[in-house]
């Protein structure tokens, strides 16, 4: 049963799934008034890598710069206080399933000067292995899918209080389909643009910086595993507004809030096709560009299901001292979209030149396969370093 799950999951990984399960689906029953989930391939690149923005209900677009602003909004490191620093984070992946999913996380950066700097990241991201085999009588074989990301951003200034980033990322899927000669690891090359705002504001009697930031992520060419259908991957727009407030000289209050967006079709035959090859050909011919603007109006459900598409987080993190942090928060999807309702918690504990943070999931859907999630999160300020 355990290899039953883990292959259905990786099959569902493959964006292939969004094809096939809509050639089983009429017109009506994709017309918005259920369930009609969109699906991509290489879906781990938008998993929260790290701890803290994970317990804060995965916002992070607009939060105060860390050293995992390469996921969020790379835009944030030109306003980041240290020179450099690295971060590794370590994700259980689905263990209410499996066992043996994991994602690693690996991430750094580097300030040219005053306005400029250079930030990296690689993801690594493994399904284990699986035992494939087409009967009770076949032997079978072993393989371990793994998909992988590389990413590279340049963050500038722009003015006293706003910044932009430019980042390149490469992405690799290897299914594994070792008997299926037509079948081949899948490629892609994608491109994020940032931006962030950052100003002082007496808003609520206190010293506080109020935030704002958008990154659309993601937008590169799509993938193939047989050289015909070609899958999109994940183009996303995360919008964000955050305050945060020096209570005292010793506490601290961080209020985050995420708006998240797929920037891909939705799923959803029309009256002009006359069968699901139609509509895979279709789809498949549907540029990058295009589906970037269509995706805000092509729902089958109309406007309604548009509304359905974005996903909300809001987070909150108490400092004392700079030193502990306590992090709660809520991140909400439509039931029609894949239903993943969840609070977050976590900590984390700063000193001198490290920050330790974990966090954990805990889904409001009974039988989540996101439960009892945790992540781990370890990172160093490098500029601390080379001064002492």
């Amino acid at each position: 049963m355990k290899d039953f799950l883990k292959k259905v999951f990786v099959f569902a990984l493959t964006a292939s799934i969004n094809v096939v399960a809509t050639q089983a689906q009429t017109y009506e029953e994709i017309s918005g008034r259920g369930v009609n989930i969109i699906s991509t391939a290489v879906p781990f690149i938008d998993i929260a890598p790290d701890s803290r923005g994970g317990a804060m209900g995965n916002t992070g677009v607009a939060s105060t710069p860390d050293m995992f602003s390469m996921h969020w909004n790379p835009a944030k490191f030109a306003f980041i206080g240290s020179d450099a620093g690295a971060a590794i984070s370590y994700t259980p992946w689905l263990r209410k399933l499996v066992n043996d999913i994991n994602m690693y996380y690996l991430t750094g950066y580097k300030r040219i000067d005053d306005m400029q700097v250079i930030a990296a990241s690689v993801r690594y991201f493994t399904l284990g292995e699986i035992h494939y085999r087409s009967g009770p009588e076949d032997g079978g074989y072993q393989v371990k899918p793994n998909e992988f990301a590389i990413d590279a951003a340049y963050s500038r200034l722009l003015s006293e209080k706003f910044s932009g980033s430019v980042a390149f990322r490469y992405i690799r899927s290897d299914m594994n389909f070792k008997e299926d000669d037509s079948m081949k690891p899948g490629n892609s090359f994608a491109a994020d643009l940032a931006f962030y705002f950052r100003t002082p504001t007496n808003l609520i009697g206190s010293d506080s910086d109020l935030s704002a930031g958008i990154n659309i992520s993601n937008i590169g060419s799509k993938i193939s595993y047989d050289g015909v259908n070609k899958e999109f991957i994940p183009t996303n727009m995360r919008l964000g507004i955050a305050l945060d407030t020096e209570i005292d000289p010793y506490n601290k209050l961080n209020v985050n809030v995420d708006i998240n967006k797929l920037l891909v079709p939705t799923p959803g035959f029309s009256p002009s096709d006359a069968n699901a090859e139609d509509y895979r050909q279709k789809y498949n011919n549907i540029s990058v560009t295009k589906a970037m603007f269509q995706s805000f109006s092509d729902a089958p459900g109309g406007f309604e299901e548009e509304l359905q598409e974005i996903n909300v987080s809001v987070g909150l993190e108490y400092w004392y001292v700079d030193q502990f942090a306590i992090r709660a928060g809520y991140f909400h999807e439509h039931e029609n979209k894949g239903n993943r309702k969840l609070f977050t918690a976590g900590i984390g504990l700063k000193f001198n030149m490290m920050t330790l943070d974990a966090s954990y999931i805990i889904p409001v859907v009974q039988d989540s396969p996101l439960a009892n999630t945790i992540r781990f999160s370890l990172g160093f300020d490098l500029g601390q370093f080379s001064k002492n």
